[in-house]
C-alpha cells in the first residue's frame, strides 16, 4: 500500500460517493477508482460495495478504515515532528482532554506551555475519556485529562482535580430559587445523565446516590458530553448532577445548587503510558501540568473539611476540595522547582 492510494481511499470512505470524493482530491473520477481497484488488489479484498448512487464499506474496509485515520494521522504528525525539530523547536505534545477541561484550568496550562515551554508545540485534542485511553494505548496522543476515580490499566496518572457535584436545574423550576437542596426533592423529576457508555462509573454513581436518597431517578435522556447534559437542563429536558466546576460554564437558563447529601466526587486524572516518559518532551510536559494543577487540602479523618462561601453557616464536610488553581507567579514557581530536582 502506498500513502497516495491510503489517503484516496480514506476520503471515499468518509464521502462514501465517487464524485464527492473526487472533488475533494482534485482529481477526476476514473483515477479515483482505478487507485481503488488497484488497492482492492494488492489487499485481496473488496473494500467498497458499489451500487448507482454512492458506495458503503465492507466489514473489511470498516476495519481499513481505522487503521488508516490513524496511520495517515501518525505520518501527519511525523513529518511536524521532523520540522519542529529541524526549526530547532523540542517537538509535539498531544494533549486529550473532555470539553469541561475548559473550566478547570485547561486555558492556563496552555498559557503555562507558551511562558514556560515555548519550544515544544501543544496540539490539543477533545476527547471522550474512553477514547483518550484507546488513543493512548495507540500512542496517538502523549497525555490525556479522564474522568474516572483512578488510573486506567496500563497507564500511569496522577489526580489533577477532584469536586463535589451539585444539582442543575432550570431556572424556571420550582427550587430554582433556593440555596440548597435535599436529592429526594427531585423525586418527581426527569433526569438527564451522561451517558452510560461514555463513563459507567459516574452513570452507576448518580443511580446508586439516588436510590441512597430514597428513590430511583427516571433517567430520560443520556447525553455524551457534561456541558450537553447542562445545555439540555437549561432548556427544560430535565435536571442533573454535574460537577460543580460546570457553574462556571454561565449557560443562561441553568442553575446551580449544592446537596444537602454527601454526594459522589468528580475526578479527573491526567494520565499517560509509562514509556512515553523517556520523551524528554513528554517529561517536560508533565511536570508543567503537576506545577499547574489545583491545590487540595489533604484529608482529616475519613473526610477533608470542605471550603464555603463568605456568609454561610455551618461546617459542612466534603470528602475532597479542590482549592482555586494557583496564580501564574506560584505556577512558574513550581515548575521551576520541579526542574531543578
Amino acid at each position: 500500500m502506498d500513502v497516495r492510494k491510503l489517503r484516496y481511499f480514506a476520503v471515499l470512505a468518509d464521502e462514501r460517493h465517487f464524485g464527492r470524493a473526487a472533488r475533494k482530491l482534485s482529481l477526476s473520477q476514473p483515477p479515483l477508482s482505478y487507485a481503488i481497484r488497484q488497492l482492492e488488489t494488492e489487499l485481496g479484498v473488496r473494500l467498497f460495495v458499489r451500487n448507482s448512487r454512492n458506495v458503503r464499506l465492507t466489514p473489511a474496509g470498516t476495519v481499513l478504515q481505522r487503521e488508516a485515520q490513524a496511520l495517515l494521522r501518525r505520518m501527519d504528525e511525523t513529518e511536524q515532528l521532523v520540522k519542529a525539530v529541524s526549526e530547532g523547536r523540542d517537538g509535539l505534545i498531544r494533549l486529550g482532554f473532555g470539553g469541561s477541561m475548559l473550566y478547570r484550568g485547561l486555558p492556563a496550562i496552555v498559557d503555562e506551555f507558551r511562558s514556560q515551554l515555548p519550544a515544544i508545540d501543544l496540539s490539543l485534542r477533545e476527547m471522550a475519556s474512553t477514547d483518550q485511553i484507546e488513543a493512548l494505548h495507540r500512542d496517538e496522543i502523549d497525555l490525556g485529562f479522564v474522568h474516572m476515580r483512578t488510573t486506567p490499566n496500563g497507564l500511569d496518572g496522577f489526580r489533577y482535580h477532584a469536586e463535589p457535584f451539585v444539582a442543575c436545574l432550570p431556572a424556571t423550576h420550582r427550587h430554582a430559587k433556593a440555596r440548597r437542596i435535599s436529592l429526594s426533592q427531585l423525586d418527581r423529576d426527569e433526569f438527564v445523565l451522561f451517558s452510560r457508555k461514555r463513563s459507567p462509573d459516574y452513570y452507576e454513581s448518580i443511580i446508586g446516590t439516588c436510590l441512597s436518597a430514597g428513590f430511583v431517578p427516571n433517567v430520560r435522556h443520556e447525553v455524551a458530553h457534561w456541558l450537553s447534559v447542562v445545555s439540555c437542563v437549561a432548556n427544560g429536558l430535565g435536571v442533573a448532577l454535574v460537577p460543580r466546576t460546570l457553574a462556571n460554564s454561565q449557560l443562561a437558563g441553568a442553575v446551580f445548587l449544592s446537596v444537602a447529601e454527601n454526594t459522589i466526587m468528580s475526578e479527573t486524572w491526567c494520565v499517560w503510558k509509562p514509556s512515553s516518559l523517556s520523551n524528554a518532551a513528554v517529561a517536560k510536559s508533565l511536570a508543567l501540568i503537576k506545577a499547574c494543577a489545583p491545590v487540595q487540602r489533604p484529608p482529616q479523618g475519613k473526610a477533608a473539611r470542605g471550603t464555603r462561601k463568605p456568609g454561610t453557616k455551618g461546617r459542612g464536610r466534603t470528602s475532597l476540595v479542590a482549592k482555586q488553581p494557583s496564580t501564574a507567579a506560584r505556577r512558574s514557581r513550581r515548575f521551576s522547582d520541579s526542574q531543578k530536582k
